[in-house]
């Protein structure tokens, strides 16, 4: 029987055997914490610590002053010892906050609540705000608000992201097989919060095991207000529109969101993280994520505080295979940014640290014209055409691309993928993106 899906999208080698069995293990603290003032999207944060203040594990250093924006919390005890630039994954400096761990680590007192399904659905939204949750899938969108929907959009689903369809990653796979009655309480206290009666785990058939474990324990639990939805593997299985469209056969309009289809789509790093929020107090200041790839000596999923370098990562890993890397990227191989500063940190949305050699990095300057193929429209999740709007943006028509639709463009890269030409079609529509809306502000 065919499973549910979408229309599009293509079907990259998985690349995951390197991590996908392999237990969740604590990264030990690196000589420094680094916490960057934006880690999610909208308004950066504005500093509530000074230079030389100590601060304690979970102690609030940074208030959000805006709707769409998320505090920040100190993910070690230890003394602050700058307030300034900081080279980040998207290339720019963030103005951020170091701080240098203590030896002994203390943290606040987290306030843990004994039935949290009898509290007010109004003081569950607050404890997710005040926690600093955002996306943890990577779109690093602040999750109160998204548990807010406009009053007049009746919610009916639930929809939990656990396809993982990015080549290397996995820590969404273990969460899934090492927290599972976690995520099944975190999933109810959504239910709760957004008044809707059903939810739905979607996971891509690649994850068997997690398959047949989350069935086990929604029967076990008897919860039968959540159901596992077996989906085909195919990537962006995990873009929340393909996935309300595998899963519940609606169509999200474009420059819409998923709350115009009754729809919440959250991710499972997420919904485990508003599950320690709520139950137990704690803000986000620790995630899974997965070190991979063929130019790294151990592959592992790692549960690291935020704020780790990613070169303090590595060298938990064992370092390089055999020779430097060709590329190292924060994120999956398919939307993550390449860095090459290894003190860059780890934020809320990284998923992944992913070490590639030589042999599998292609030159992104060394790309032909477009031979019009159609390949990149055929494959397109939102039914677009890369290789216009992607001229466009190469050639600085930045009207033209953005009547194009640049701005519905969701950055798979599928488009990349596909390309017989090797044209770098993301590296162009984002590079435009930023310029429009420099231009706007």
């Amino acid at each position: 029987m065919k499973l549910p899906s979408f229309k599009g999208g293509i079907h990259p080698p998985h690349y995951k055997s390197e991590s996908e069995h392999k237990a969740i293990v604590t990264c030990p603290l690196p000589k420094k914490i680094i916490l960057p003032l934006s880690q999610h999207i909208g308004a950066p944060c504005k500093p509530l610590v000074e230079v030389g203040q100590h601060v304690k594990a979970g102690q609030k250093i940074a208030q959000a002053e805006a709707f769409i924006s998320a505090p920040i919390h100190a993910s070690v005890s230890g003394t602050v010892e700058s307030i300034a630039p900081h080279p980040h994954f998207t290339e720019t400096d963030i103005m951020s906050i170091t701080i240098i761990p203590d030896q002994e680590q203390e943290s606040v007192t987290f306030q843990e609540i004994a039935n949290p399904e009898k509290e007010s659905i109004e003081k569950l939204k607050s404890i997710v705000k005040e926690a600093g949750i955002v996306g943890m899938g990577g779109a690093a969108f602040p999750t109160f608000v998204k548990l807010s929907p406009p009053k007049d959009k009746q919610i009916d689903s639930l929809i939990i992201n656990a396809c993982e369809c990015e080549p290397f990653l996995t820590c969404d796979h273990r969460l899934l097989l090492e927290k599972t009655d976690n995520l099944l309480e975190g999933i109810n206290l959504i239910l709760k919060i957004i008044e809707a009666p059903n939810a739905y785990i979607g996971i891509e058939n690649n994850k068997p095991d997690a398959i047949n474990l989350v069935k086990e324990a929604i029967t076990s639990k008897n919860y039968k207000n959540i159901q596992v939805v077996n989906l085909e593997t195919k990537y962006p299985q995990g873009g929340e529109k393909q996935l309300i469209k595998a899963i519940l056969g609606r169509e999200v309009p474009l420059r819409k969101l998923p709350s115009e289809v009754g729809a919440v789509v959250q991710n499972v790093g997420t919904v485990v993280a508003i599950y320690e929020a709520i139950k137990f107090g704690k803000p986000l200041i620790e995630r899974v994520l997965t070190v991979t790839g063929p130019g790294i000596k151990n592959p592992q999923n790692i549960l690291a505080k935020l704020g780790t370098p990613i070169g303090h990562l590595i060298s938990f890993c064992g370092g390089w295979r055999d020779e430097p890397p060709a590329k190292i990227i924060m994120g999956g191989p398919m939307t993550g940014f390449a860095v090459s500063n290894l003190d860059i940190p780890i934020v809320k949305g990284s998923s992944g640290i992913l070490v590639l050699p030589p042999e599998m990095v292609s030159d992104t300057n060394n790309y032909l014209p477009c031979v019009k193929c159609g390949k990149c429209a055929e494959i397109c999740p939102m039914y677009f055409v890369p290789s216009m709007i992607g001229y466009y943006a190469e050639k600085k028509r930045y009207r033209d691309a953005e009547e194009f639709g640049i701005f519905n463009c969701i950055e798979c890269g599928s488009c990349s993928y596909i390309c017989p030409s090797r044209r770098p079609l993301i590296k162009f529509i984002r590079k435009a993106k930023g310029q429009i809306m420099a231009r706007k502000k």
